[in-house]
């Protein structure tokens, strides 16, 4: 009984390889090696199994085997293809990923000091608002809208092949005025407090530039539902404040917004001089609105409205950013992320091959891992 289950599975085994060797030798044209002896061990095996000479069968199986291996199946892959195939998914992988979900920043300017400095280098959740078709400002899927107090990059409205960086200040419907430095949102004041007047200085460095300079600030803390973040101002602003308290102060800032002088246009990419025309872009202008004529310099009395689908932003370095105040709100679509954490920051660093030898400047190790407030 044993014995006649043992030779139908022999028979069996024996019928699949022999259909298989048949098969190749009909259409494969090109096999390897020597396929006149795959067709003699075919024979061999047909002429057993006809005789029902299990014994036969048995013997001929092995070299029919090696045959159908060494002719027939797919040579194993080579070391060099596992690894190029290897490499290859990761780039795909880490291409998607950067489309998708998570891409890194350089931060090129001082207008968003002191959260984030020049070269730092930043991650940026790009998943966090909905999924955009890579490449492109179109959204697939969007999942929440951005918040006031996040900081998020962009594609510049005027120039939208350039990447910004700054912080959302006002959302759609929403207004906003800056008057005496003091930011006013649907006509309430941002909460801020003096961190430090006399002592705070930085380094910035133009773009497009080595060098670096000197320059003097002072620094304040605002709070937005419940968060707090830092920002830079002109040296002179605690000054301005307390002469503010005292109703001496008669000089509007120059960083007053909207302007009380002038036309009183909406700020947007169509009065930019180097901006992108109307046309070309999906910038709503959004309007200005009087609220309160003949007030004193620091009081609000002239608004701006943001537009809806659009978001109003400004650098935490509020003197020295070049932000919605003078271009307009920027377009939901062309938000690329929200910034995430910084993974890399240095200060004058210099790559100077000289003798095979790189020199290095500073690493910041101390803001290396810092998440974005």
């Amino acid at each position: 009984m044993r014995a006649a289950s043992l030779d139908q599975r022999v028979r069996r085994e024996a019928e699949t390889l022999a259909r298989e060797a048949r098969g190749a030798l009909l259409h494969k044209r090109n096999l390897r090696g020597k396929a006149g002896s795959l067709e003699s061990a075919v024979r061999e095996i047909d002429k057993a199994l006809a005789a029902k000479d299990y014994q036969r069968v048995r013997q001929g199986l092995p070299v029919l085997d090696a045959l159908v291996d060494e002719l027939i199946k797919r040579p194993s892959k080579s070391t060099t293809r596992d690894y190029v195939e290897s490499i290859g998914a990761a780039i795909l992988i880490a291409l998607a990923l950067r489309a998708m979900v998570l891409e890194a920043f350089k931060i090129p300017s001082s207008s968003m000091y002191p959260t984030l400095e020049i070269n730092d280098h930043i991650f940026v959740n790009k998943f966090i608002y909905g999924v955009h078709i890579p490449f492109t400002t179109m959204k697939v899927v969007e999942w929440r809208k951005p918040k006031r107090g996040e900081v998020i990059v962009f594609l510049q409205p005027c120039t939208p092949d350039r990447d910004y960086i700054k912080r959302v200040v006002a959302t759609e419907g929403q207004s906003v005025e800056v008057r005496c430095n003091i930011v006013y949102v649907d006509g309430k004041p941002v909460d801020y407090k003096l961190i430090q007047g006399e002592g705070c200085g930085y380094l910035d460095q133009a773009e497009n530039s080595d060098t670096w300079s000197s320059r003097e600030c002072s620094e304040y803390a605002e709070f937005v539902d419940g968060k707090e973040y830092r920002t830079y101002h002109d040296a002179d602003r605690p000054q301005h404040d307390r002469m503010a308290k005292e109703g001496a102060l008669s000089i509007a800032d120059s960083k007053d917004f909207p302007r009380l002088d002038g036309a009183r246009l909406p700020p947007s990419c169509a009065t930019q001089l180097d901006g992108e025309p109307a046309s070309a872009t999906s910038q709503l202008p959004g309007k200005i609105v009087e609220v309160k004529r003949g007030a004193g310099v620091c009081e609000p009395q002239l608004h701006y409205v943001v537009p809806e689908g659009h978001v109003f932003v400004m650098g935490d370095n509020r003197s020295n950013s070049n932000d919605s105040r003078y271009w307009g709100s920027v377009p939901i679509e062309n938000i690329r992320g929200k910034a995430l954490f910084i993974w890399l920051s240095y200060g004058d660093l210099q790559w100077q091959l000289r003798l095979w030898r790189v020199k290095w400047g500073t690493i910041r190790w101390d803001r290396i891992g810092n998440f974005v407030k």
